[in-house]
């Protein structure tokens, strides 16, 4: 009777199956998951062979409309554009990633002038030395605020480095290789405008409308990665705007009657105005953008000079950058006020030098 009371205990401990049945539902989800991924991944080449059979089923009207003398001017003008603009953005492009990548923010600080007036035209100077895509200027920009360097000063770096830096300056001198006052008024445009914009931070700036990143952009990761990964980054997104900017500015060669072109570019104000919005609206990159302001002809050297100041210091890209860094009550404040600085200062540089 002892023995026959002991085995119920003993036969009746159902863990093992209880066990190998959880672990068996929670596997089960994995492989439908890697499924769908697989789907997914498969949908792109599929979308690609879609296109390329469509190409060639319809090649005949798209020679057809490749051969008018419309699409060959458009196709002239913008391979023209790329091809000049690629070179300097991606020697900007590098640049700009070593010195995100392996300069640290902390050498700024300790460069730079404890009296924040004095530190505001240093740090735009440094701009316009150390090389950087406007993409790349507004992380350091953030990085320098974390490491204790006055907003203000940080601020006019964020505006000098991508306008007035030595890889900007050699694609607009040779873009304009007519024109060498215009690599002049950038150069003293840009560095104004980033002075004037931080020596006004220091007047009317808060410290609640700012709100710096919480940690550095590369953290965690080694040094050639974060270097490769802000390569491609910077390569795909500026590569990306740049042909954006080269298409818009094909079209408006072939696309819009020349009477129109002349009565914007007749006015000065209606000029100014429109090639600003214009910078603002294609988000070009600031190593490109003077190749797509020379093909612009029609237009006088100031628009195209407000052109080139208004694009690398505020675009479509730089605003989203600038909200989600320093907080969006920043960006609405700073982007008006950027932008209209740089219209009044390169119209003023314009008359002088130009």
């Amino acid at each position: 009777m002892a023995i026959t009371e002991e085995a119920p205990p003993a036969a009746t401990e159902p863990t093992p199956p209880v066990q190998t049945e959880q672990t068996t539902d929670q596997r089960t989800p994995k492989p439908k998951g890697g499924d769908d991924e697989q789907a997914r991944h498969l949908n792109s080449p599929l979308l690609l062979t879609m296109l390329l059979l469509l190409t060639l089923l319809l090649q005949g009207p798209i020679r057809g409309a490749l051969a008018s003398p419309v699409m060959q001017s458009w196709m002239t003008v913008f391979v023209a554009v790329t091809v000049q603009a690629l070179p300097f953005l991606v020697l900007g492009v590098l640049l700009s990633a070593a010195i995100a990548v392996f300069v640290p923010a902390s050498l700024f600080a300790r460069a730079l002038p404890k009296n924040p007036v004095l530190a505001v035209p240093v740090a735009g100077v440094a701009g316009a030395v150390l090389p950087g895509c406007e993409c790349a200027s507004v992380p350091v920009a953030g990085a320098l605020v974390r490491r204790g360097v006055t907003p203000a000063a940080a601020l006019a770096f964020l505006l000098s480095a991508p306008a007035i830096n030595p890889v900007v300056l050699t694609a607009t001198a040779v873009a304009f290789p007519r024109n060498p006052e215009m690599v002049l008024g950038r150069l003293v445009a840009g560095l104004l405008v980033a002075c004037a914009m931080g020596w006004l931070w220091l007047r009317l700036g808060r410290a609640d409308w700012l709100r710096p990143p919480a940690r550095a952009s590369y953290e965690g990761r080694g040094r050639g990665a974060a270097f490769w990964g802000s390569v491609r980054h910077d390569v795909m997104h500026a590569g990306g705007f740049l042909v954006v900017g080269a298409m818009a500015a094909a079209t408006l060669k072939a696309v819009v009657p020349q009477e129109w072109l002349r009565a914007a570019a007749g006015n000065p104000v209606v000029s100014v105005l429109a090639l600003a919005v214009l910078a603002v609206l294609l988000s070009i990159c600031s190593e490109a953008d003077a190749f797509v302001a020379a093909s612009l002809s029609q237009f006088s050297l100031t628009a195209r000079l407000a052109f080139l100041t208004v694009g690398p210091m505020i675009d479509l890209k730089l605003f989203a950058m600038q909200a989600g860094t320093f907080g969006r009550g920043f960006a609405l404040r700073f982007a008006p006020a950027t932008f209209a600085l740089a219209v009044l200062v390169a119209v003023l540089t314009g008359t002088v030098l130009l």
